[in-house]
């Protein structure tokens, strides 16, 4: 990339946000923030019992985020947060509107396995189901791209660098 960009992470839990963040922002020479750790202990308790997030819980997180986001603008950084519905992202825009969205993306049950196999994280794998429900992909007009998930870490890091300069280079060319 070109210009230093806040970076944010998205996707369903289980996609890697939390191994791929901190890598991509080591290759962009730039600072990380944990998506989870902006969540107050109501939003884990309820995860950690299995039950979904609803808008109301969310708000108060994205907008933590978005202030992280906001005071690194012009600076570059990369935190996670899954941003599943368009109107997150619009939230966290809003709070900072150069930010960029890296869309991890991978087959459900790749997910899955990567899920059951982590230890330690509060999101149980029964909620897999209800964040594909509420996922709403990146559309054209957001500043963004989706990469895959399979391969080693350092596999995806290499992609999403990629994807990212490429993505800056042509906001370059249209002028943006």
């Amino acid at each position: 990339m070109n210009s230093p960009h806040v970076v944010v992470v998205m996707g369903v839990a289980g996609t890697g946000k939390t191994t791929i963040g901190p890598l991509l922002a080591e290759r962009l020479g730039v600072p990380y923030a944990e998506g989870d750790d902006f969540h107050p202990p109501a939003n884990i308790a309820k995860m950690s019992a299995g039950t979904p997030l609803d808008d109301a819980d969310r708000w108060p997180w994205l907008d933590s985020i978005g202030r992280w986001a906001h005071g690194r603008a012009g600076l570059g950084g990369v935190v996670s947060s899954s941003a599943l519905k368009r109107s997150y992202r619009d939230r966290l825009r809003a709070a900072a509107p150069g930010a960029v969205f890296l869309h991890l993306t991978g087959d459900r049950e790749l997910i899955e396995e990567r899920m059951r196999e982590r230890r330690g994280h509060f999101m149980p794998t029964a909620l897999l189901d209800s964040q594909y429900a509420t996922l709403q992909p990146l559309q054209e007009d957001e500043a963004g791209v989706s990469v895959d998930v399979s391969g080693t870490p350092g596999d995806i890091t290499g992609r999403a660098v990629a994807a990212l300069r490429r993505l800056d280079s042509g906001r370059l060319d249209s002028g943006q």
